[in-house]
């Protein structure tokens, strides 16, 4: 059954296609095959490519999460690859040997799948049937009722938004053909600023989860790249905790927190052949993407070698404007 172009449930007589075409849509700072600009389509507030809405649209009509599954939330290029990888090796410690497990021979995207693109895709498929972890980049308002009435426990991660828009830039232009111009890095920029961006407006999107996180304390964990960076350990432990799998006493005297934060690491992850030389399908297209475009820097204040501080300042106004009220702040709070 090709679920994406069904006309069950609330979808009536159109497909998903259809449906979307039907939605405001304009150019974004990326590029396709043929050179030409990207379109970005807004639905529910949030601006999407059509491969990734068709899958959310069909997860909001049709997926029904495990009772006990952990949901990994980000915008992109906030920390998904590592926070998958942790919370994946975490959950699977007592099932594979850390030397033999699957991080070795997969990036963790292939480990942890995509709600918007995995899933819809093979929605019978099951990566890991004894680890239900599941992995989005969709904005909290615009998650299945499904996943939010539920009991569903959720990771979210943010990241500083001009480091965020930094690494994603460096991403979208390695994803584009070598032969092809890409978007000036200040015109990305600007559209960032101005929440044209992909599952964007950023500010949005974290507001979304950190708006839950304070309603749903025990079912949503509101991490910072920037916290998980500075104090890893506590933070994996405290990411353990929450979704169920905490470390023993003896687990912590045997240094096993110290090898998965070292299996995890950007150092070791980004050395492993099959991510220096490794493909792995993004989903509902089969769109391969080089495994090793997921490992660039993973700095913290990297914007610096790529804008001039008036962008950052720029940024940062923009951010204090739009949350102001909220209670959250940017960058590394911890306090452990």
């Amino acid at each position: 059954m090709n679920y994406l172009n069904s006309a069950d449930g609330n979808t009536t007589n159109c497909t998903y296609s259809a449906r979307i075409s039907l939605l405001p849509h304009r150019s974004i700072a990326m590029k396709e095959a043929n050179n030409d600009l990207a379109q970005a389509y807004e639905y529910q507030g949030f601006w999407f490519l059509k491969q990734a809405l068709r899958g959310l649209i069909w997860a909001q009509d049709h997926f029904k999460p495990h009772p006990a599954a952990t949901l990994v939330a980000s915008y992109p290029k906030t920390g998904t690859t590592w926070l998958k990888a942790l919370a994946f090796s975490i959950a699977t410690r007592n099932r594979f040997d850390l030397s033999s497990n699957p991080l070795e021979t997969s990036i963790s995207h292939q480990c942890i799948p995509f709600l918007e693109l995995e899933i819809p895709r093979s929605p019978s498929h099951k990566y890991y049937p004894d680890v239900p972890l599941f992995s989005t980049h969709v904005p909290y308002t615009c998650l299945p009722d499904s996943i939010t009435g539920s009991d569903c426990k959720i990771v979210y991660i943010c990241r500083d938004p001009t480091d965020t828009f930094v690494s994603w830039w460096h991403f979208a232009r390695k994803r584009a053909p070598e032969d092809v111009e890409f978007v000036p890095i200040e015109e990305g920029f600007q559209q960032f600023a101005e929440g044209y961006s992909l599952y964007g407006p950023y500010w949005e999107h974290i507001l979304g989860y950190w708006r839950a996180s304070l309603d749903r304390p025990d079912q949503i964990l509101f991490l910072k790249y920037e916290d998980l960076v500075l104090n890893t350990s506590f933070y994996v432990k405290k990411l353990a905790d929450f979704i169920g799998s905490p470390f023993s006493i003896e687990e912590e005297r045997d240094g096993v927190v110290e090898r998965i934060i070292d299996l995890c690491s950007f150092k070791h992850m980004s050395g492993l052949e099959v991510n220096k030389s490794g493909e792995h399908s993004n989903g509902l297209d089969h769109v391969t993407l080089p495994n090793s475009m997921y490992f660039r820097k993973a700095e913290v204040g990297d914007w610096k070698n790529h804008l001039p501080a008036k962008m950052k300042e720029q940024m940062d106004q923009i951010m204090e404007l739009k949350l102001r009220d909220s209670g959250l702040a940017l960058g590394s709070t911890s306090n452990p």
